[in-house]
């Protein structure tokens, strides 16, 4: 989320028939809108990443992964993950749940500190949330807190796979990045095909 700019405190009802309407996305906490800007190549590449290899996991199952134009209700205020899943998801007409088992959320400098403070908490109060993930942009790390695990954080990089266990996911870190553009995937991509061209 990055908080562009902020609106004076309206109803929950009222924020959410706005949202049907308006051409930005807006959340919703303690009682005040704040418009979310626009999200960066970088960004866009990963969540297209993620959500392609949830998909194809999850294909004629009751679980389903959406992107960041379904808002998570915690309590009284609405986020727009970048990416969640959910399972046996009744449509509704605000696209709101309550019940995500898995969160992604896609770092930047303007997101991080919230993402990283007022959203994992918020997040983690949900009965509800199995696993949350947070992934990098201008460098690799994907990060993952697991409730069984009471959201110690595990860390993986380039040449490892990030296993979501809540839905038997298994994704390396490479197909995260693919093609995103940072010097840690660069200089990956060069150590192997350093290797390939010295075994051939």
């Amino acid at each position: 989320m990055n908080l562009k700019y902020k609106i004076d405190s309206v109803t929950i009802q009222d924020y959410l028939e706005g949202e049907l309407h308006s051409e930005i996305k807006h959340e919703y906490i303690d009682g005040q809108v704040y418009a979310m800007a626009g999200a960066s190549t970088s960004h866009n590449r990963i969540v297209a990443n993620i959500l392609s290899a949830l998909h194809a996991k999850l294909r004629k199952t009751p679980c389903e992964p959406f992107a960041s134009d379904m808002k998570v209700q915690v309590a009284e205020d609405f986020y727009y993950p970048d990416v969640l899943v959910v399972c046996n998801h009744q449509g509704n007409d605000y696209g709101v749940t309550d019940a995500p088992i898995l969160i992604v959320e896609v770092l930047s400098k303007a997101t991080r500190k919230i993402d990283q403070t007022l959203k994992r908490q918020a997040y983690q109060s949900l009965a509800s949330l199995e696993e949350y993930v947070v992934i990098e942009q201008g460098f690799v790390d994907v990060e993952i807190c697991r409730r069984k695990n009471h959201w110690q954080s595990e860390h993986y990089f380039m040449g490892d796979e990030l296993h979501l266990e809540t839905i038997d996911c298994r994704i390396p870190v490479e197909m995260i990045y693919e093609r995103v553009e940072n010097e840690d995937v660069l200089n990956y991509l060069q150590q192997q095909a350093s290797a390939m061209q010295n075994e051939s």
